[in-house]
């Protein structure tokens, strides 16, 4: 007595099929005009149930059970072949593997920021008393030149005097611009007044997000009393997985949402990747940075950032609902012609919206299944498993 070794998966296929349907090893049968004068290897269900026969038979709907032809499993044990009739009940529909141009789409959670680069810190070089506050508040808008502040500075009278008195010389004005003296107030000077009280103007235009200026109060040289931002263009730090930055770069086109203005899109452009990547959350961060004109965008809203990036030519491609896929392998059904399938091994690359990149296995120009592929791929593993089971018997 000889003992054959299958696989776990093949095993419960082969005792299911034999055991619970009482089959024994399909024989061959003698020559069939089904077969084009070949041999017929057994008889299946039409159904497509896992129930063969070693001989012609009906089932219980009186419908005839579709002879498997020697050659159809020669090659490939797991090919099926489906009557016309039975891949128009299945729904059973294909389409054409195709080089196309894909662009992968990176989604990633994101913050937004105030731009660095358009931050400004007044901070006089002089010491003094802040005499009048003309901007009040953190939120304030301000605009260039607008007056911030009057101070009085018994350094900046000194100064004063000195010019006035070395002729308007112009080693006297280099110390005052030097000091960052307004050139408002040096207007002043050249008309022959000596201000006791000097105006601070904005050097910038935007928001006041700190203000540490009290009215009254006493500022040493360097005291930061004003931080002034551009809000006008804003930063998304977006945090995107390790496993996605093969598919971003800089200049990559990025689309920004947030929760405040769910209706509405930002579009912003990937200007830098930062160098490290999060120890525990395993992502790179991205600067994406967007137009604000109108103020909408504000710093540490939460957003949501979608970034395509096209892969470089064009790629071989089919629909994702053509791929069976367990976690271990990854298989399509090729369309032979006249309702007969082969599951095929592919290795798989980019997956787009829709689409999945085939590295391996596919050649433009051949139909794969792409609906009904489970009840196909499910016939498929049981012919695999007899046709294992009868190379084991033989042995």
């Amino acid at each position: 007595m000889k003992f054959v070794s299958l696989r776990p998966g093949l095993a419960g296929a082969v005792l299911f099929a034999m055991l619970g349907l009482g089959l024994a090893a399909p024989q061959a049968a003698a020559a069939d005009p089904a077969c084009n004068g070949g041999k017929v290897k057994y008889y299946r269900n039409p159904m497509g149930t896992p129930d063969t026969s070693p001989v012609p038979k009906k089932d219980s709907m009186n419908m005839d059970y579709i002879p498997v032809c020697e050659d159809e499993t020669g090659t490939n044990p797991g090919a099926v072949t489906i009557s016309l009739d039975k891949v128009q009940r299945l729904g059973v529909r294909t389409a054409e593997v195709q080089e196309r141009t894909l662009a992968h789409t990176v989604r990633a959670f994101a913050s937004l920021q105030f731009d660095e680069r358009r931050q400004t810190v007044v901070a006089p070089r002089f010491a003094g008393w802040i005499e009048k506050l003309l901007v009040n508040a953190v939120g304030d808008p301000v605009t260039r030149g607008q007056p911030l502040f009057e101070v009085y500075s018994p350094e900046l009278n000194v100064l004063q005097q000195e010019w006035q008195l070395a002729g308007r010389m112009a080693y006297a004005t280099d110390k005052l611009r030097n000091l960052g003296y307004p050139e408002a107030e040096m207007e002043r000077l050249r008309r022959g007044e000596r201000p006791r009280i000097v105006t601070i103007p904005s050097p910038t235009t935007g928001t006041v997000i700190e203000k540490t200026a009290v009215e009254g109060a006493r500022f040493q040289a360097g005291d930061p009393l004003f931080r002034i931002v551009d809000t006008t263009n804003m930063w998304v730090i977006a945090e995107v997985y390790e496993q996605d930055l093969a598919y971003v770069k800089v200049g990559d086109l990025a689309r920004v949402t947030v929760n405040a203005w769910p209706d509405r899109t930002f579009e912003g452009k990937v200007t830098f990747i930062y160098p490290n990547i999060g120890k525990e959350s395993r992502t790179a961060r991205l600067r994406i940075e967007v137009a604000n004109p109108d103020g909408a965008l504000r710093a540490d809203m939460a957003a949501t950032v979608e970034i395509a990036s096209p892969l470089e030519g064009s790629r071989i491609a089919v629909p994702d609902s053509a791929v069976i896929d367990s976690g271990r392998r990854q298989v399509v059904l090729v369309e032979r012609g006249e309702g007969r399938y082969e599951p095929r091994p592919v290795k798989l690359g980019a997956r787009v919206p829709g689409l999945v990149q085939v590295v391996h296995g596919l050649e433009p120009g051949e139909r794969v299944v792409t609906q009904a592929t489970f009840l196909i791929d499910a016939e498929s593993n049981i012919r695999a498993a007899l046709a294992a089971f009868e190379a084991g018997a033989a042995k």
